[in-house]
């Protein structure tokens, strides 16, 4: 009996357990970023959506921090949904099982994506404003 995950399956796994999102699910994830990244950068289906989850890992630290707050918390919750998923090896595939095992794991960061990319856009403009306003930014002069 076939165990695969498809889109609809993913995006209600994403819904449901994102509502049980708590703020201890949001530093497990930050302290696992190394491994989870570790994790996708190594595993070939997993490899194109690294820069997806460095910008993620960026929305939730920037969150978590306070620096910014203009966003749903479905956003956030769904995020850290996804990571730890992918962090979690016992999920519905294991990921000891080649090729199949990683594809639940990618199906679920893509559904997450699909459900959070304005969000995520929306993140990377503000993180580039800032970036750009602090180099504009002359050093202030002692007079």
């Amino acid at each position: 009996m076939s165990q695969s995950m498809n889109e609809q399956d993913a995006k209600e796994k994403l819904e449901n357990s994102s509502k049980k999102v708590t703020d201890k699910d949001i530093q497990r994830v930050l302290e696992k970023e190394q491994d989870i990244e570790e994790k996708v950068q190594k595993s070939g289906s997993l490899r194109k959506y690294f820069n997806v989850v460095k910008s993620m890992y960026g929305l939730v630290k920037a969150y978590w921090k306070g620096e910014y707050r203009e966003i749903p918390w479905f956003t956030i919750a769904a995020i850290v949904t996804a990571l730890l998923y992918v962090f979690n090896p016992l999920d519905v595939l294991p990921d000891v099982i080649p090729f199949l095992g990683l594809t639940d794991d990618a199906l679920i960061l893509a559904v997450c994506l699909k459900l959070v990319q304005q969000d995520l856009d929306d993140y990377e403009a503000w993180r580039a404003g800032n970036d750009l306003a602090g180099k504009k930014q002359p050093d202030a002069k002692t007079e």
